[in-house]
């Protein structure tokens, strides 16, 4: 059976890191992986939907990546991904995280052609082909993808020995229950949406990713805990209130990392820089949006910490 057990925790969704004139910021990378340490947290899932991968281009996704290695290595445990909307792409950033060390990789499957799921996994088969390796974890986000991670394509993907399990961010939570008893011990399932870590760990989540955990890691980390000792009542309580301040981060005219990464400015004088475009970055109103976030944060750890 295979050792799972550096995956197994709260794992933030790493944030992109911009300086004053839009472009990455390797320095900036840096200070946000110090903080994470700092806070005690499992790991980091680098270049994913919070890291805004699908408006970087190839060498920025490897800056980010190359910076992040610099300090976490040995420290946390890296997840990249590393899912292009084509297979040439894809492979290049495999091969260049293996060459780091990286933990893992993983990807979401191809977007916009509606690809047959043979096709689906020989994507995902030649992409963890180019890192032998390295462990491979599946991505399962179909409100934005278009596409579900199936039973069918799961049971395939199990065929290649480096595959260790999903990330699953779809809104029902039994698929955590569908995917952790057709994988068993050998594999894992991340919970993928945060308003619900804890039915998602309450249905055989092993461990957590999320977009929101980097702003409050620390109440993640608690709810985590409050689960192993099984104190649900009080976990019930904290998710409730985890649940406030995402509906708040999630309320501006801004896009939610643009919120997020302002939040992190004020409560930790963490500076990593704005959104890249398209995405929408903040507003006069969403300042106040994220001094309202952040308060409720202080309070929040004021009263579960």
């Amino acid at each position: 059976m295979r050792d799972l057990s550096k995956y197994k925790g709260i794992i933030p969704a790493f944030y992109a890191c911009y300086d004053e004139n839009g472009e990455v910021s390797q320095e900036r990378v840096r200070n946000q992986v110090i903080y994470y340490i700092e806070q005690g947290v499992k790991g980091i899932y680098v270049n994913g939907s919070s890291g805004e991968c699908i408006y970087l281009s190839i060498e920025e996704r490897k800056s980010i990546i190359e910076a992040v290695m610099e300090v976490a290595k040995g420290k946390l445990t890296v997840i990249n991904h590393v899912a292009c909307n084509n297979t040439r792409d894809s492979v290049e950033l495999a091969k260049h995280s293996e060459d780091l060390g990286v933990d893992a990789i993983a990807a979401i499957p191809p977007i916009y052609f509606k690809l047959p799921e043979y096709s689906i996994a020989k994507y995902w088969n030649t992409i963890s082909a180019a890192a032998p390796n390295t462990d491979f974890i599946i991505y399962n986000i179909p409100q934005l993808a278009g596409v579900s991670l199936t039973e069918n394509l799961y049971s395939e993907m199990r065929k290649n020995s480096r595959v260790i399990g999903v990330k699953n961010s779809s809104m029902a939570v039994q698929d955590i229950q569908l995917f952790g008893s057709a994988g068993g011990d050998d594999y894992i399932v991340f919970n993928g949406p945060d308003e619900q870590f804890l039915g998602g760990r309450t249905m055989g989540a092993d461990a957590g990713i999320g977009g929101t955990y980097g702003v409050i890691p620390e109440l993640f980390l608690k709810l985590n805990s409050l689960i192993f000792e099984r104190n649900l009542d009080q976990a019930k309580k904290l998710q409730y209130v985890i649940n406030k301040i995402i509906y708040k981060l999630v309320s501006g005219h801004a896009n939610l990392y643009a919120i997020a990464k302002e939040v992190l400015r004020i409560n930790e004088n963490l500076n990593l820089g704005s959104v890249r475009e398209p995405l929408e970055p903040l507003s006069e109103q969403d300042k106040e949006i994220a001094k309202e976030t952040a308060k409720l944060i202080l309070e929040a750890k004021n009263k579960f910490l």
